[in-house]
């Protein structure tokens, strides 16, 4: 009964993270600087990229990556409750953040036509708390295997 109570908390408190997410994205353009969400909204391939105080939107970009960063880690620390693998969850966001802000740095100041499409993904990630849909299946995956191991 009280493992029912406590996995219903915890849905609960995944739940309200969720929340969090949608609205960090529902009110994106109240909160953050990017003159980019109008540029990719448009037939963005055919125009050209809007004129942006690239040090505003990297600050604007780092905070919300950070923001999304925190509650995705939230969100695997309450599902899997292990310190290990919050810990390694934080390194590949920090390293993610590192590879692609410099992916991102270097399509902005050298942008052409046919980078469009690689500064849109490489912003999605940043933006976006993808990694999160990459990361909970992965290591649901790895607990069921280390599961399995213990029973054989």
């Amino acid at each position: 009964m009280e493992k029912t109570v406590k996995r219903r908390y915890r849905i609960v408190e995944i739940g309200l993270l969720v929340l969090m997410l949608a609205a960090i994205r529902f009110f994106e353009q109240e909160l953050f600087y990017d003159p980019l969400i109008q540029f990719f909204k448009s037939d963005y391939l055919l125009g050209i990229i809007p004129p942006m105080n690239m040090a505003k939107l990297m600050i604007n970009l780092s905070l919300r990556f950070w923001l999304n960063t925190a509650i995705s880690l939230a969100i695997i620390y309450i599902s899997f409750r292990d310190l290990n693998i919050l810990k390694f969850s934080a390194v590949l966001y920090a390293v993610l953040y590192v590879l692609a802000t410099l992916v991102f740095i270097f399509l902005v100041l050298n942008i052409e036509r046919e980078h469009y499409l690689a500064l849109f993904y490489v912003r999605r990630f940043l933006i976006h708390p993808l990694f999160l849909l990459i990361l909970l299946p992965a290591f649901y995956y790895y607990r069921l295997r280390e599961f399995r191991n213990k029973n054989d």
